[in-house]
Parts: C-alpha cells; sequence; structure tokens
C-alpha cells in the first residue's frame, strides 16, 4: 500500500469524527475492520484437538489484531499513545 495514503492525521481530541472515517477507511483498505466489529467472539484458548484450518484461521485472527492495534496506536498524538499503549486490544482503545 502507498504509504502517502496511510498516513492519517493524529487524533488529538478535537478531530474525531474526521479522524475515526480516515481510520475506518484505512482498516476496510486492510481488510482488517472486522477485528472492531463488537459481535465479533473473542479467540478461543486453543487446544490440542483444533484443526489445522483452526489453528490457522486464529493466527490469522491474532495478526490482524496486532495490526488493527498498531494502526490505531500510530494513528495517536504521543499523550494519547501513551495512555494507550498497555492496551492489548484494539476494541479497548
Amino acid at each position: 500500500m502507498n504509504q502517502d495514503l496511510v498516513r492519517l492525521d493524529h487524533f488529538d481530541g478535537s478531530n474525531f469524527t474526521s479522524w475515526q472515517d480516515k481510520l475506518s477507511f484505512l482498516l476496510t483498505a486492510l481488510k482488517i475492520i472486522y477485528i472492531l466489529d463488537p459481535d465479533l467472539p473473542p479467540l478461543p484458548e486453543p487446544t490440542d484437538e483444533d484443526t489445522d484450518e483452526m489453528k490457522a484461521t486464529n493466527k490469522q485472527k491474532e495478526d490482524d489484531e496486532l495490526i488493527c492495534r498498531g494502526h490505531i496506536l500510530n494513528a495517536l498524538l504521543d499523550r494519547l499513545y501513551d495512555l494507550y499503549t498497555n492496551t492489548k486490544s484494539a476494541k479497548e482503545i
């Protein structure tokens, strides 16, 4: 993806609506917006009985969660970044 298209204005507390729209568009283009769906069930704990397909799906969701969280944190001002950097879930941020 072209880096110029990815550059977002940092959220500073006063530009939420435009920032949210731009971030949603970016996450949609990256096909990871589903991570923020409130109806998305949490990842189940891995078991020995998981199939390879289930393991691959869970790994993909973990990777998408990490990427989504990173993009959200990257689009925050430093003071907000510092506040949310220990939050593990993109939904919580």
